[in-house]
């Protein structure tokens, strides 16, 4: 598997991302789930992996501005889904390659990986 960033290219975190895989050689292909959406595959990946609350981002605006009734009785399922419809909920970036899987980008712990 070819490492693959996953995130929205105008995230200041993501351009950190970026800018450090590209500074450390690593060759890396870039998903910009926005406009490509997110593969459903992918998402539940992530969320088997990591648990659906670390992959949601309850920080950002979308989440933030969604309605209260959409918000209450949050599970799996419905994290998932809401996820899905709006891709800016998944918290950036994500990574994924042979024997790499983060998220979210602290720069020692990618140091590490890579």
């Amino acid at each position: 598997m070819a490492l693959q960033l996953y995130g929205i290219p105008n995230c200041d975190t993501v351009k950190k991302a970026r800018t450090f895989l590209t500074a450390a050689g690593v060759a890396h292909d870039f998903h910009d789930y926005k406009k490509a959406g997110v593969p459903s595959d992918a998402l539940a990946r992530w969320v088997a992996r990591w648990g659906w609350e670390a992959v949601l981002n309850r920080a950002g605006t979308t989440f933030k501005a969604l309605p209260d009734a959409d918000k209450a009785g949050l599970d799996a399922d419905k994290a998932i889904a809401l996820m899905l419809a709006n891709p800016s909920m998944i918290k950036r970036p994500i990574v994924e390659g042979e024997g790499v899987a983060l998220i979210g980008f602290k720069p020692d712990a990618w140091a590490g990986a890579f």
